[in-house]
């Protein structure tokens, strides 16, 4: 967004929290004005202070960004209040969009088939289960405002109705202030692919292409690309113009991302993102436009300056964009991992392009989403763009936190994703990730391996045991697996408990969820290694902890001898 502004001689002034004030997105802007607080809610959820920070900084036009306010009608309609313009769409839209239950309506309205779910909110576990007898197991529940995969729960079977419908509605509260969840078929084997459009106020909208977003764990993306491989251009044709209808339908102006789930030929509408999404630049490298500098033009009241067929003309190569996140993967765990990057030097080279919030020396802050930066790289055909990500993931030089890397290199070398018969769930179900011993923790520290030059080149050889251990399967997206017959229920990660679901005094069996920690937009359910009685409750909910500290201790219950 700074460099947009940059580029159309405008001047740009960051907000900052106090954990950010030494950012990289403060450095760079023009002019920078400090928010109160660290935490989310404190700082850039603070609608009163944004305002207040617009009006102190004269600001002619408001971009909010990827998330937080991004999709807030309340928000663009209080910046409007004051005087400046929301870079985003009108605030009728952003609800008719924002809630997914309003959305399914509109889809219907526009003549487009949702995935088969409900359209009013649940009440408790017993809308669960009858919503999941009426439409088959396994149904998923997710929350009816927000996005980026939070408040979703994949439920298999009547038994589990009442913890899925408690911790979606709980993660759904905490993440966007409202708990109400609805119901959606759970598709075996789906693509999630996702739809550009771009509107104008003078009645224009067309779709800019498509991007295959199905490489997720945690219902969360990590590599995308475009155009989706495999798809007929019947079938890209018809998802675009249905993505259309849909924002025509709700009155859409500016940039938004119609999302669809894709199986067997056949597509459905799943949600609209009202706001620019995280993976737009491989839709910029193969249209060749700039959106965000479209967006700013369209805000200030110019019409669009491409048509379809200009767009259509103008579609040429494979991108890819691979999302570098603070995370640990060993295990397919994918702990969030907040720490000081002590070394980042990204790739270079025709075709590669890196968008990073960070620096070296920089704090990955404990408080927000875990996106270091996303590497993104354009080359004539799919192969070729394959070839050039994985030569730019091992040129990438990030040291000081655990990454996403090594998850992102085992994808793009994987035959299935060659051969682009991966799914939304793909990457849990079927691909393996070298682990770290249970029993010796989460090896998250800086010193993974250590840089050996031998003659004329350097290696990166990985410490003795990280790479070679047996690989283990991951349990289920977003849970931390028990460590057997251990009674300490530790916290993988420095983060926040958002549940406490034991007492003490509660019998518990192995494997039982007793509490949740989340950090970094992640949360983590955290369950008992073995069966026995809980005699220790440390925290509670809210409570801040540290990565290793000890939440609940659970008394074993010796076994039968007979």
């Amino acid at each position: 967004m700074i460099r947009a502004c940059r580029q159309l001689g405008i001047t740009s002034i960051a907000v900052f929290s106090e954990a950010d004030a030494g950012a990289r997105h403060v450095r760079l802007a023009d002019e920078s004005l400090p928010l109160l607080g660290r935490t989310a809610t404190e700082s850039y959820l603070s609608a009163g202070q944004l305002v207040e920070a617009v009006q102190r900084g004269r600001a002619e036009a408001v971009h909010p960004g990827y998330g937080f306010l991004s999709e807030d009608a309340a928000f663009a309609r209080a910046v409007a209040a004051a005087g400046s313009v929301f870079v985003g769409p009108p605030p009728a839209a952003i609800e008719m969009m924002g809630d997914k239950l309003s959305a399914r309506l509109t889809a219907e309205k526009a003549g487009v088939a949702a995935v088969p779910g409900t359209t009013v909110a649940l009440h408790d576990a017993a809308d669960v289960v009858a919503a999941g007898e009426a439409l088959g197991w396994p149904v998923a529940v997710k929350a009816a405002f927000g996005g980026g995969g939070r408040g979703i729960r994949v439920v298999a079977s009547p038994a589990e109705a009442r913890d899925a419908f408690a911790g979606a509605a709980s993660e759904a509260h905490q993440s966007f202030g409202h708990a109400e969840c609805y119901i959606e078929r759970y598709l075996a084997w789906p693509r999630h692919i996702e739809m550009q459009v771009f509107a104008d106020a003078f009645g224009r909208c067309v779709w800019l292409g498509e991007r295959e977003c199905s490489i997720q764990r945690r219902h969360q993306k990590l590599i995308e690309e475009a155009p989706a491989p495999g798809l007929s251009e019947d079938v890209r044709r018809a998802m675009g113009e249905a993505a259309v209808r849909v924002a025509e339908v709700a009155g859409y102006v500016g940039a938004g991302t119609v999302e669809f789930l894709y199986e067997d030929g056949d597509f459905w509408f799943l949600e609209m993102n009202t706001r620019l999404q995280v993976e737009h630049p491989i839709t910029e490298l193969v249209t060749g436009l700039d959106l965000v500098v479209e967006q700013i033009r369209v805000a200030a009241g110019a019409p669009l300056s491409f048509t379809q067929d200009d767009v259509l003309r103008r579609r040429r190569g494979h991108a890819v964009e691979c999302r570098i996140n603070a995370e640990d993967p060993a295990g397919g765990r994918f702990v969030p991992s907040p720490g000081t990057i002590t070394a980042l030097v990204p790739p270079e080279g025709p075709g590669v392009r890196w968008d990073g919030g960070y620096e070296a020396g920089d704090d990955v802050p404990p408080y927000y989403d875990n996106l270091i930066g996303k590497l993104v790289v354009w080359a004539p055909d799919r192969p070729a763009a394959l070839a050039r990500m994985a030569a730019a993931l091992d040129e990438f030089r990030l040291e000081g936190v655990p990454t996403t890397i090594p998850a992102e290199r085992a994808v793009l070398a994987h035959p299935d994703f060659v051969a682009a018969s991966h799914s939304t769930v793909w990457l849990e179900q079927r691909l393996s990730l070298p682990g770290t011993d249970a029993s010796a923790g989460d090896d998250a520290g800086p010193e993974r391996s250590q840089e050996v030059r031998v003659g004329r080149r350097w290696y990166s050889i990985p410490r003795p045991g990280l790479e070679s251990r047996a690989p283990r399967r991951r349990l289920d997206g977003g849970e931390r697996g028990p460590q057997p017959g251990s009674g300490l229920v530790a916290s993988p990660m420095q983060g926040t408990v958002v549940r406490v679901l034991v007492g003490v005094g509660d019998s518990v069996e192995a494997g039982q969820a007793v509490c949740a920690v989340e950090a970094m937009k992640m949360e983590t359910v955290l369950r008992s290694g073995v069966r026995g009685t809980v005699s220790e409750v440390r925290i509670g909910p809210g409570q801040a902890v540290r990565a290793g500290e000890p939440l609940v201790v659970v008394e074993p219950i010796a076994a039968s001898a007979g």
